[in-house]
């Protein structure tokens, strides 16, 4: 029956033609050469804040973040500036805002024990950046293993929830790197910081999981959505999801069944957008060694999802984001490859399903530099940013507008 139902959504997604225009403005922040790991964060006041690193020595980096807003981008500020941080492609930092303003930042700090040893860290502003706070850690294990790929959102009543990759219980017989064997697993777990910056509990999520995707978590009407790439004993990769609803977390689902077996983590996790009750994800999954991308909605929040719609244009790697635009539909970015190189692109899906030409936002590369485009919606604008790769490369951000009839 499933089978039927995807059938019946890609048919009516390539039929339509009557869709409104993607709109890609100029670039209108460039970072420095080799600055890259991107992040984007809409305020409740109607700012974007841009967080990434960039180098500033050998071996070392600096988090810094710069504000849009109706006067345009501001110059940019440092978080912190450190020898210790784990820089990746892939496990990137990210901001978020408490309900009173306050803003809160995550990045991931290397420890002894390991290449692959590194811990979450939090500090926090509350004049808007100019200043941070101490840094803390918001897991109780301080074990040398893999903590990181966090997702944070804010929710009514002070706290900031989020959920992070923990490898507390996998064990590396080389401790200076993946050369052993696991003999334990990689685990989603989830806490909250308190306006006063009290940690709630620290609760497990799902014991088993790909090891580096990103994780999702949003705010819907009725609680949290989390979402993740889950690892099943033989191998299969589905996107779970798990909702806090009514104080406490429910147990994992599917958001489909894509049947993808695969021995390794591909480093492609799933993302989010909600407003209300209904939710919209995108992730990126390769049954048969045949790559797809696909969007699904909910509407009862995160309970169930309809059908998987296909957006890429038919060889994608993936790296999405997922904004919902005000009347319901769904503007998704990835990764296209283009034979030699790849492009971000852009498509907008309506609520019904259907889907629009897609859209080239930037030229881009199958590298792992490239790493993952990152959104933010502001009204009915979405803010993009990419990094582009090379010597003239860097983070850029463009907005992204849909125009016509929806």
């Amino acid at each position: 029956m499933r089978v039927l139902t995807v059938g019946l959504a890609l048919v009516l997604a390539a039929c339509s033609t009557d869709m409104p225009e993607i709109s890609v403005g100029e670039v209108e922040f460039s970072g420095v050469a080799w600055s890259g790991e991107v992040s984007l964060y809409g305020t409740a006041d109607g700012r974007a804040v841009l967080t990434w690193h960039e180098p500033v020595g050998e071996e070392r980096f600096a988090l810094r973040v710069a504000v849009r807003s109706g006067e345009g981008w501001s110059e940019p500020g440092t978080i912190v500036e450190s020898d210790r941080f784990f820089v990746n492609w892939a496990d990137f930092p990210s901001l978020v805002e408490f309900s009173n303003g306050d803003w809160i930042v995550h990045w991931l700090e290397k420890v002894p024990g390991g290449t692959y040893a590194y811990h979450v860290k939090l500090a926090r502003s509350s004049d808007g950046g100019v200043t941070w706070g101490e840094s803390f850690s918001p897991h109780r294990d301080d074990s040398p293993t893999e903590h990181g790929f966090v997702s944070m959102v804010s929710v009514p009543g002070g706290e900031v929830a989020l959920v992070w990759l923990d490898g507390r219980q996998m064990q590396v017989e080389d401790p200076e790197g993946h050369g052993g064997l696991d003999r334990g697993d990689m685990s989603i777990r989830a806490t909250t910081v308190g306006l006063d910056g009290t940690l709630g509990p620290d609760v497990l999520l799902d014991p088993r999981t790909c090891e580096c995707c990103q994780t999702a978590l949003v705010r819907t009407d009725r609680g949290l959505v989390a979402a993740y790439r889950d690892r099943s004993e033989v191998e299969v990769r589905n996107i779970s999801v798990v909702r806090y609803e009514d104080g406490s977390w429910t147990e994992p689902s599917y958001v489909a069944d894509d049947a993808w077996t695969y021995p390794g983590c591909p480093v492609n996790g799933p993302q989010l957008s909600a407003s209300g009750e209904t939710v919209a994800v995108a992730w990126f999954t390769a049954p048969e060694q045949q790559a797809k991308t696909y969007v699904a909605f909910s509407r009862d929040a995160g309970t169930t999802f309809g059908a998987p719609i296909q957006i890429d244009d038919g060889d994608p790697l993936g790296r999405v984001d997922i904004e919902l635009l005000p009347d319901g539909s769904a503007l998704v970015v990835w990764l296209e490859r283009t034979g030699v190189a790849a492009e971000v692109r852009a498509r907008l899906i309506r609520p019904d399903g259907s889907t629009g030409e897609s859209r080239m936002i930037a030229e881009s590369s199958e590298s792992r530099a490239s790493g993952f485009p990152r959104t933010t919606r502001l009204g009915d604008t979405v803010i993009v940013a990419w990094t582009l790769t090379g010597e003239d490369g860097g983070v850029r951000v463009a907005s992204v507008s849909v125009t016509g009839d929806r």
